[in-house]
């Protein structure tokens, strides 16, 4: 999928980017927060575990992200998990888990 062809997080799942932006908010990552509406869905995690619909939203790395790397967990407003793969203080994945299917 090409950058052209991806689609933003926002036209796709609209009520997501908004938990998102809310919750990088009220964790105070304004800066990630002011990413979301640029995320755009890169490529949809193929581990096919039903609890499971994380995405890429930059290119998925090979192997580990490494330096620079770290987690932002959120507290989002509907049930299940949020948590972020941040490199260098730019968003690559968002891994959704136990959760309603995404709107």
């Amino acid at each position: 999928m090409t950058h052209e062809e991806s689609a933003l997080v926002s036209d796709r799942w609209p009520r997501l980017a908004a938990e998102l932006a809310g919750a990088l908010c009220e964790a105070d990552e304004d800066d990630l927060a002011g990413q979301v509406a640029d995320l755009r869905i890169r490529q949809q995690c193929d581990c096919r575990d039903a609890f499971c619909q994380s995405f890429y939203t930059q290119p998925p790395p090979n192997g580990a992200y490494g330096p620079g790397h770290r987690n932002v967990g959120l507290s989002p407003s509907r049930p299940g998990m949020l948590v972020l793969d941040v490199v260098d203080n730019l968003i690559m994945h968002v891994e959704v888990i136990d959760r309603p299917p995404l709107s």
